[in-house]
């Protein structure tokens, strides 16, 4: 029988055993059972956040929270009741030493009830909150770290690993599916809900994303703060079949890095949040260790490219637990095109108009 063929629809517990086992046969059975456990207890969380989304406006779960995060961003009502839900299924099984979310400004530690486990988990508990009261498909990022040898009680200098340095990183999307999408760096695997029964089984085995594309997503709203070298990219794009790149191009954005990603994985593209000069002192919109490491590592492992537009992403060295970075990914050759104008076509124009004449179609030379 057909190896990959075998894997199909077998439930996400069983697959994470098997995997085991066939990467390493005689692994030490504490830690091999204490990680399943953890990705279980994710899972868990991403089915209890995907029955709270299905419900919708039934659950009184729209709308805004009144609160801010750490970064000075309206929380929605989901939001909220995303990052409990992650904290209060992951908190107690004694496989975690800390958390860090999205919605929290410092570290999460372990309550001393429960047992410390030798893993650090990251997560976004609702990507693409901006879309839920639109009914448009959301989700939630995470990534697993080892906690540093003899460390308890970690300090945020624990978290502050490199997207290399992950265990296993992944998302749950909630649309008219609910998948997991994850690695445990040996290949991208997809694992869809089957809601009758309540278990996540493979049906996405072994994604990999074509190295060409003719689609790209960006937000082209911001076209008059990008820099040289996005700006050239896209309107090579968009100058179609009879411009340099010899080809049409379609366009896409949804606004959550999870649709985003999970596109990418199925049919092939680029995504492209940049750098841009609206504030020079901030050095991009996504999160580092939550957000563009965890992606950055699913589209490394199904052959992709992860870059920040200048250096790979899984290199980046954190410097803060909410650090911001710019992000493009997808399709190796396009993410290469990026990373070679941004070396030699970037210099910012110095004499630009204040109210001169702008947009996606009038720009000055570059």
């Amino acid at each position: 029988m057909n190896h990959e063929a075998s894997f199909t629809q077998m439930p996400i517990t069983r697959f994470l055993i098997e995997e085991q086992r066939r990467i390493n046969p005689a692994p030490e059975a504490s830690r091999a059972g204490s990680f399943i456990a953890l990705i279980n207890d994710v899972r868990l969380a991403c089915k209890r956040i995907a029955t709270l989304i299905g419900k919708g406006a039934l659950a009184n779960a729209l709308g805004e929270a009144g609160t801010s995060n750490v970064q000075g961003e309206a929380q929605k009502r989901l939001d909220v009741l995303a990052h409990d839900i992650f904290v209060r299924t992951n908190e107690w099984g004694g496989q975690l030493a800390g958390m860090v979310s999205e919605e929290q400004e410092a570290p999460y530690a372990i309550p001393e009830q429960y047992p410390r486990g030798r893993y650090l988990l990251l997560f976004d508990p609702l990507d693409g909150s901006s879309n839920i009261d639109v009914n448009v498909s959301v989700g939630s990022i995470f990534s697993v770290l080892r906690c540093p040898e003899g460390v308890s009680e970690p300090s945020v200098g624990d978290f502050l690993q490199p997207g290399c340095a992950q265990v296993c990183a992944g998302y749950a999307i909630y649309g008219p599916a609910t998948m997991i999408v994850l690695s445990t760096g040996h290949g991208v695997h997809g694992f869809t809900l089957d809601r009758e029964i309540g278990e996540f089984s493979l049906t996405h085995p072994n994604l990999r994303i074509p190295q060409s594309t003719s689609e790209f997503a960006i937000n082209a709203s911001n076209s008059r703060y990008w820099e040289p070298a996005i700006r050239r990219y896209v309107q090579e794009c968009l100058a179609g079949q009879s411009g340099p790149r010899g080809k049409d191009f379609n366009m896409r954005w949804i606004a959550s890095l999870v649709a985003e990603a999970h596109r990418i994985l199925m049919r092939g593209g680029v995504f492209m949040y940049p750098r841009d000069r609206r504030d020079p002192s901030r050095p991009g919109r996504l999160r580092l260790l939550y957000e563009a490491n965890p992606i950055g590592y699913l589209i490394e492992q199904a052959g992709g490219r992860a870059s920040t537009g200048l250096t790979p992403i899984l290199e980046v060295p954190p410097s803060a637990l909410h650090q911001r970075v710019s992000f493009v990914f997808g399709a190796r050759e396009e993410v290469e095109r990026i990373e070679r104008y941004h070396r030699d076509h970037n210099e910012f124009e110095l004499d630009v108009p204040l109210f001169g004449a702008r947009g996606l179609f009038t720009t000055p030379n570059v």
